[in-house]
């Protein structure tokens, strides 16, 4: 069985909302012809990729511009996805076709991302000079993160572990993911000028760095002492801020605008029920993002992936009953 790679998939009471909450109205991006489709981020021109099932249960990557659907196809494959989208209309994701293989996206000509060794390649993230990041296997079977510029892919090699993966880019070339040390602990990563750095964890002896943004801000998850909570956080100017929960014991940001005003993620609701919803972090407080759109919308938000600098917010939830790719457009901003 092929299994999709999707893109980051694992308190305040809904009450307890400000009244001048930012709220949102919901647009359902549709499907292929199936019964499934999952947003995995958004452009600067308000184009939003991801992917979507077809009528014949396929699963397929997918651009939604100017209200439209459109099938990007599996590249010869079995399936496809897309993960990430800059300014330029450039698209990263991947294809199974015998194996993972990453694909970039130019104007309508995908070019193949290669490998660092072994049949192996899922990219997670891409920046504005076309520079992308991910995983890939490496000659000794093992998953390393890397970068691929100028049409030549880099091994970004570990914190002293075998396994590493890079989860986000920016404009300066600036990386951030999460690796294995040698002691076989996961940390957050920075990336540059050659070298990886961890960034240290909220008290626990794990994190994962998701994105990054051109200010050098990076978000996440981390675990606080004992291991026993895995909260999001903001990483900025040497320190780790805990952004709390939704009442359960995870929450992890997935993404950040420009400023790092804005973070979307998601969390579980209650210690007693892994069911997690889509979240905001603003103005120094975590909302359930469920409760800033129609009571009546018949949706359930669950993670919340990608946020632009208009405040636009993709993601994917239940809509009657199927798993949907939404977009959140804020009121009277």
């Amino acid at each position: 069985m092929v299994r999709l790679h999707l893109a980051l998939v694992g308190c305040i009471a809904l009450g307890a909302l400000s009244a001048a909450a930012q709220t949102y109205t919901i647009t359902d991006l549709g499907t292929l012809g199936g019964g499934f489709s999952q947003a995995n981020a958004t452009g600067g021109w308000g184009q939003v990729v991801g992917l979507a099932e077809n009528s014949d249960g396929e699963y397929h990557a997918f651009v939604y511009s100017g209200r439209t659907l459109t099938d990007l196809g599996t590249f010869g494959g079995e399936l496809s996805a897309a993960v990430a989208i800059n300014n330029s209309s450039q698209i990263a994701g991947y294809f199974y076709d015998h194996g993972y293989k990453g694909f970039l996206l130019t104007d309508g000509k995908p070019a193949d991302l290669g490998t660092l060794g072994a049949n192996y390649t899922v990219p997670y993230a891409l920046n504005d000079a076309g520079q992308v990041v991910g995983s890939s296997a490496t000659k000794a079977k093992k998953e390393h993160a890397f970068l691929y510029r100028d049409g030549q892919m880099i091994d970004l090699g570990t914190l002293g572990g075998t396994t590493s993966t890079a989860r986000g880019i920016n404009a300066s070339g600036q990386i951030t993911g999460y690796s294995y040390d040698e002691s076989w602990n996961f940390l957050a990563f920075l990336w540059e000028n050659g070298k990886m750095t961890s960034i240290g964890t909220l008290g626990g002896d794990w994190s994962i760095g998701n994105a990054i943004n051109n200010s050098g801000q990076i978000v996440g998850q981390a675990y606080l002492a004992e291991n026993i909570k895995a909260h999001a956080f903001v990483y900025s100017g040497g320190m780790m801020q805990d952004l709390g929960e939704l009442g359960g014991q995870y929450s992890n940001a997935v993404a950040l605008n420009s400023t790092g005003t804005e973070i979307v993620g998601y969390a579980t609701v209650s210690i007693a029920s892994p069911i997690n919803h889509a979240f905001i972090y603003r103005n120094g407080r975590m909302f359930d993002l469920n409760g800033l759109v129609p009571r009546a919308s018949g949706w359930v938000l669950v993670s919340a992936n990608s946020i632009d600098d208009t405040g636009v917010i993709v993601g994917y939830g239940l809509y009657r009953g199927e798993q949907r790719a939404f977009m959140l457009t804020p009121v009277n901003r």
